[in-house]
């Protein structure tokens, strides 16, 4: 059973809108309050949060924004009839989908269940775990302690590199062949600069490294 978070302001659509998605097989937790939805959103895992964009206490741009910062849960945010530069600031906060009001709930359902289904492909394909790592090769998605971790094509091409050879330490002539290609005109210490980037994404602050380094060698994940 999915668990769904609903934050909402309109108490009557928001009603509604439980009984449906119960009624579809759905848990559901309501609020009405922005800081609220929040700290729901942020202490608890959710399959999916459903956002009203004008949910009092926090506007739910901002709340989406906030929610981006440490979780990949996906949103879908509910509006009133908007323009183009409207949805686009949602969008732009971290949703991964908009729909306006009024709308009709086989829609929202539809809507949902396309996202529930490309949210579930994390534990389809092949996958490498190390600590509290877990990648996803084929969604070319990571997560750590179970929450999901945005990387650049570039930081998830090092990280599953480097998960591939654990225990063999990788030069920087190894990487930038590997991932750039051999014939790059790419400097050496770019790989320096995405190896900083990588560990402001999965270390631990006060702990050593993930992404070990072995001066004048390179970089290695130890198994």
């Amino acid at each position: 059973m999915n668990k769904i978070l609903l934050i909402v302001e309109e108490k009557r659509l928001a009603r509604v809108m439980e009984l449906e998605l119960r009624h579809e097989s759905y848990s559901i937790t309501v609020t009405h309050e922005g800081f609220k939805g929040l700290q729901l959103a942020l202490e608890e895992e959710w399959d999916l949060i459903l956002l009203d964009l004008m949910i009092p206490g926090l506007s739910g741009t901002e709340l989406c924004s906030r929610i981006r910062e440490t979780k990949q849960t996906p949103i879908i945010i509910i509006a009133e009839e908007a323009g183009l530069a409207d949805k686009i600031r949602g969008l732009d906060s971290g949703a991964d989908d908009y729909i306006l009001k009024p709308f009709a709930m086989e829609e929202l359902l539809a809507r949902m269940r396309s996202l529930l289904r490309r949210a579930g492909t994390f534990n389809t394909g092949r996958m490498l775990i190390f600590r509290d790592l877990e990648i996803d090769i084929d969604g070319r998605a990571l997560r750590k302690k179970k929450i999901f971790v945005n990387l650049t094509k570039r930081e998830f091409e090092i990280l599953l590199v480097l998960m591939e050879n654990r225990g063999r330490v990788m030069t920087r002539e190894m990487l930038l062949e590997t991932i750039w290609g051999y014939d790059s005109e790419v400097d050496v210490k770019v790989v320096d600069v995405y190896i900083s980037y990588l560990r402001s994404k999965i270390d631990e602050v006060g702990q050593p490294s993930i992404v070990q380094t072995m001066r004048g060698l390179g970089y290695v994940i130890r198994k």
